[in-house]
């Protein structure tokens, strides 16, 4: 192969040179050998890029793919950062798990591998295990850091690498970009240490999940009605991810005992067989457990993606028919459930905080607000939500009469949900059981957990949330999507859909324009590229480039009254137009 005579770009050529010459195995650079220019070009043209939540890609052979030697240059990067910033004398320790992906076992025994190897003693779960009690493991055994080995719910094509700190969120700054700092600087695969150490390397397993599931199962406010309505027909289904492991058994651990797993998505499986996409936001990823639902009658249905952090939820209707939820929904009736049950049982004292993300709806903030506990707004991604924690509570979980903040709970409109902070991630654990304990209250009461949404829409008024993605591919696209984000600052919507913007919030310039008034107040959250628009009626509409993807999404979110529990679909309906009526005001639609 004369790589130099192939029409590719000239970084490919270099990297691919690189890889035919250097210390890789000769199956993967017969790999090389045997790839059409077009998959050549797209394999090496750039290395993969070690962003501020690790690694994520098409697993394949490349700069530019997963595999197991960018993995491996990756965890250089890492514990080359964690031995430079922490001293000598300092026992260094991380924690490593993976999902149920291809090649997920294998990569998270490199990242091993090259921890130990680099003298830190690494605690490796013994099989897949879920994100949260990756999350969980890290503090538990006072890690400085630690790494799951997951794509979340992307295609099957894709793996990836979310880092840790030692506070179990993944990284903030500066250690985000420092990480990245320190990655960049492992050029091959020769700098990278591989051998020795394996003296460092602790598996774990069946301990840490019991210590875990009882931290869980202490998230209960009333195991009574659980042991009441033990026999609700519960469906779930891990879409061949990690929480077969550990959610049908924590909800026996509760006291459930009709639980219903889909038997053909409980294997756990890295080509997700039986969906398009194993994405719990989608109909075709529920549809399996729906169906059944609709066969036993069943009370509640949820699901969690392959490494068990979100949680999509479907309900069943006065009519019978089954509706999904979106994340702002099921956060809603979280918060709705967590904050009124902590009242009741006199819990609240006005020290208590939940955590929501900036593009997430204002129900969960008024149902907070309304009871007295404090709500922080934090940028999107929900390690913003564990950074929040940090700087209130610190390392340790909250303790009530510590005379600290007390978290109760907080979440993002992607169905990330995490109850108690324990963890420090989403956990489709916690928020599996707690929607099951729901359900259960709401059979108490003679009613379904759809009712209790209606409950909270009649209390609180209905709100209703939108998304839009704009996609501009290539350099062009970029240059056009930072145009219409200055664009918008430059010259912003004085009104939108006939309705006045009262107030504009810039989180590039920290700055809360009331456009009234013209009164400019400070925004105490980290500088992001992202512009918001609140109108004289409540709706607030979000716009920021994808910071992922070639794309600028706008988010919508409006509110109307619901006048009655039979109204619920004329109102929605109301509500969708409303959105769309906002898109063509400002020219998306």
């Amino acid at each position: 192969m004369d790589i130099n005579n192939l029409k590719i770009d000239e970084s490919a050529k270099a990297n691919i040179n690189a890889w035919l010459t250097g210390s890789y195995d000769e199956e993967t650079k017969q790999a090389i050998r045997n790839m059409d220019p077009t998959e050549l070009n797209e394999s090496f043209y750039r290395s993969l890029e070690f962003g501020t939540g690790g690694l994520r890609g098409i697993m394949g052979v490349g700069t530019n793919r997963m595999n197991k030697y960018t993995v491996a240059m990756s965890t250089q990067g890492l514990a080359n950062y964690v031995k430079g910033l922490f001293p000598g004398d300092c026992k260094l320790k991380a924690a490593v798990s993976h999902d149920s992906r291809n090649h997920s076992r294998e990569f998270a025994e490199i990242t091993a591998k090259v921890l130990a190897a680099n003298g830190i003693h690494v605690y490796l779960f013994e099989s897949l295990r879920p994100t949260p009690e990756l999350s969980f493991a890290v503090r538990h055994y006072g890690c400085q850091t630690g790494v799951m080995v997951t794509a979340s719910h992307n295609p099957k094509e894709y793996n990836g690498y979310k880092a840790y700190w030692s506070d179990g969120c993944q990284l903030t700054p500066p250690h985000d970009v420092n990480v990245i700092d320190e990655v960049m600087k492992i050029k091959d695969i020769k700098d990278v240490k591989m051998d020795g150490g394996e003296e460092n390397i602790e598996i774990i397993g069946e301990e840490l999940d019991k210590i875990y599931l009882n931290r869980v199962a202490q998230n209960s406010l009333h195991p009574e009605l659980i042991k009441k309505h033990h026999d609700i027909k519960i469906v779930y289904t891990p879409l061949h991810g990690t929480g077969i492991v550990l959610i049908p058994r924590m909800l026996q651990q509760l006291g459930f005992t009709n639980v219903n797993v889909v038997k053909e998505q409980a294997v756990a499986d890295g080509n997700f067989p039986t969906t398009p996409s194993p994405n719990p936001e989608e109909h075709a990823a529920m549809k399996m457990a729906v169906d059944l639902a609709k066969e036993i009658d069943a009370d509640i249905v949820f699901a969690s993606d392959p490494d068990a952090d979100r949680v999509g939820v479907a309900v069943k209707r006065p009519d019978g028919e089954w509706m999904l939820l979106n994340g702002n929904q099921t956060f809603s009736v979280l918060m709705y459930y967590l904050v009124n049950q902590w009242k009741a049982a006199g819990r609240l004292t006005g020290n208590e905080y939940v955590v929501k993300t900036i593009v997430t709806s204002e129900l969960p903030a008024d149902i907070a607000r309304k009871n007295g506990v404090t709500v922080y707004d934090v940028l999107t991604g929900f390690k913003w939500i564990g950074a929040k924690i940090l700087e209130l509570t610190g390392v340790e979980a909250s303790q009530e009469g510590s005379g600290k903040p007390v978290y109760i709970g907080g979440g993002e409109e992607s169905y990330g949900y995490m109850v108690g902070d324990f963890v420090r991630d989403k956990d489709a654990v916690s928020a599996c059981s707690m929607i099951a304990e729901i359900a259960a209250w709401a059979k108490e009461q003679g009613k379904t957990f759809f009712d209790i949404l209606v409950d909270i829409y009649k209390e609180y008024g209905f709100y209703k949330e939108g998304l839009l993605s704009v996609v501009r591919k290539g350099k062009s696209g970029a240059e056009e999507i930072a145009q219409m984000m200055k664009d918008y600052r430059s010259n912003p919507p004085q009104t939108i859909d006939g309705e006045r913007v009262v107030r504009i919030d810039d989180i590039q310039l920290s700055t809360s324009t009331d456009t009234l008034t013209g009164r400019v107040t400070p925004i105490d959250l980290p500088k992001s590229n992202v512009l918001q628009f609140f109108t004289e009626k409540g709706n607030k509409i979000t716009v920021r480039p994808s910071g992922t993807e070639p794309k600028i999404k706008f988010y919508f979110g409006v509110k109307g009254e619901l006048c009655c529990r039979d109204c619920f679909d004329k109102t929605n309906a109301a509500l969708d137009a409303k959105i769309e009526a906002i898109k063509h005001s400002m020219k998306l639609a």
